[in-house]
């Protein structure tokens, strides 16, 4: 639900770094295909049907389990977890609390997309889960993450209105407290674990046509990261993917509603190869 690309283009001063020299995409993808990653995803019920189908795509295995009986449990199996706050009620608030708890006991890499974040109740839900163990990715666009460490009251519901770069200083502080990597979404994607920073400018506009292209995002880190050890190349990788899948998409489509169908299908079809040869990945010089 929250944005994710508005137009090509990158920020900042950028060095000549390659993709390959950058992460290893085609890696990273044939990893999540050859082991079919188990994603518990407590998510928004905008999204789950869409977010279930982006992961089984590109290759892993989706789990709506949310309820509060079960979460701990599947936490404790599952490859990754996604934990979104898209439309949180008091019981998918618990079920995402004792999630975040067994995934952090079990050492299983779990993500934070705190949608909406700046809305008191849901910036507690959010906040909670991040008290109960470190995550390995926290994803949003600007105004989310800058709202998630307490420094404005959030954007306009889901949409940001502070652009990527305003967040970035943010973005390193949060992941130097949680020890994790943290990835903004916005025109270009900054991915960062407080030194390094990443960033991809592949993507289109229609992206922000389809309800839950950025929440799937959430999910497909989730997937990444049961697979990649380090949390930035896995938050990388997974953005890779999607906005190269929707490069192919929009290339094939007339509208939005035809570009989410190819959005899934592309998600499948794009080759490691093609990831690796395509996808926009930088190193932002120190």
């Amino acid at each position: 639900m929250t944005d994710v690309h508005m137009a090509h283009g990158t920020t900042g001063t950028i060095d000549t770094a390659t993709t390959e020299q950058a992460v290893d995409l085609a890696g990273a993808l044939r990893a999540v295909r050859d082991n079919n990653p188990l994603v518990q995803c407590l998510t928004n019920i905008v999204v789950a049907n869409f977010t279930a189908n982006v992961l089984l795509s590109a290759g892993a295995s989706p789990a709506m389990v949310d309820n509060s009986h079960e979460a701990a449990d599947f936490a404790a199996i599952a490859g990754g977890v996604l934990i979104n706050t898209g439309t949180p009620y008091p019981e998918t608030a618990k079920a995402m609390l004792l999630a975040a708890e067994s995934a952090a006991t079990h050492h299983n890499p779990w993500v934070l997309d705190p949608v909406a974040a700046g809305l008191p109740w849901r910036t507690d839900v959010a906040r909670n889960a991040l008290a109960a163990g470190d995550p390995a990715i926290i994803r949003g666009n600007a105004s989310e993450i800058i709202a998630l460490a307490g420094s404005s009251s959030g954007g306009r519901g889901t949409d940001s209105t502070d652009p990527v770069t305003a967040a970035l200083a943010t973005a390193k502080q949060l992941a130097r407290t949680y020890h994790c990597a943290v990835a903004i979404s916005g025109p270009v994607d900054h991915i960062t674990d407080g030194e390094r920073v990443l960033t991809v400018s592949n993507g289109h506009e229609w992206m922000t046509r389809v309800t839950g292209v950025g929440c799937s995002l959430g999910a497909l880190m989730a997937a990444f990261a049961a697979v990649v050890p380090n949390p930035v190349d896995a938050a990388t990788a997974a953005t890779a993917l999607l906005c190269v899948a929707a490069d192919h998409a929009a290339a094939e489509s007339r509208a939005p509603g035809s570009f989410a169908t190819a959005l899934v299908d592309q998600l499948y079809l794009v080759s490691p190869e093609q990831l690796a040869a395509e996808a926009d990945v930088r190193s932002l010089a120190a």
